[in-house]
């Protein structure tokens, strides 16, 4: 859909630059160290955090869904259904040198609007960049159940107000250091994350902003 891609490349242009502007940090000294900070010897990644290891964190985020409502495409029911929501996640990243793997489950609420509940899990898959950016795609499964579901049996049949499908999206998270506050917090701390997702064949267009702390 066009929204989900003019969207996804205006997320990559825009954050990716001051990512991409820090220059490659060496390992911290040892009386600067943090937990979780590579140890004197020990193989670093690009910004000179440890090159691999299990990172756990959650986060809270808010944003928007809109679900398309074309015959044949989305879930057509003759009115659009969409709606703002509040998301927490959690989840772990496993660093691989200048990339980095992980997993991610949510539970989302609708706060306005057709939505009353999301749940799924994904897999993420990314590379690091900056003294603490991430960037990445996801792939996985969602649950939406909508709130307000009367007319969803119109042109489908169907009286469920319950559907799942693929969802994949791309996004991305910058630490203090990459966003001009330098000394808030350290690599293991807080990041804003910036994410727009879709729902199975590009049938709902999806933005959310968060935070998210890394432990």
């Amino acid at each position: 859909m066009k929204k989900f891609v003019t969207a996804a490349a205006f997320v990559g242009a825009v954050l990716a630059t001051p990512a991409f502007a820090q220059d490659m940090a060496a390992a911290p000294a040892p009386e600067q160290q943090s937990p979780g900070s590579p140890t004197p010897g020990e193989a670093t990644s690009p910004d000179g955090s440890r090159a691999f290891g299990l990172v756990p964190y959650v986060g809270v985020m808010g944003g928007w869904e809109s679900f398309d409502k074309d015959a044949g495409h989305g879930i057509p029911n003759g009115r659009r259904l969409d709606g703002s929501l509040v998301q927490g996640v959690a989840g772990v990243n496993v660093p691989l040198g200048p990339v980095f793997v992980g997993a991610e489950g949510n539970v989302a609420k609708g706060i306005s609007g057709a939505i009353d509940w999301e749940y799924g899990a994904a897999g993420r898959f990314g590379f690091r960049a900056g003294d603490s950016g991430l960037f990445y795609g996801k792939v996985g499964y969602q649950w939406v159940n909508f709130d307000h579901f009367r007319g969803l049996a119109r042109n489908t049949g169907n009286t469920s107000r319950d559907y799942h499908a693929v969802s994949y999206g791309i996004g991305a998270e910058v630490g203090p250091k990459d966003i001009g506050l330098g000394g808030l917090t350290n690599r293991a701390g807080v990041r804003l994350r910036f994410e727009v997702s879709t729902f199975g064949n590009a049938d709902s267009f999806r933005p959310l902003a968060g935070v998210i702390a890394h432990f």
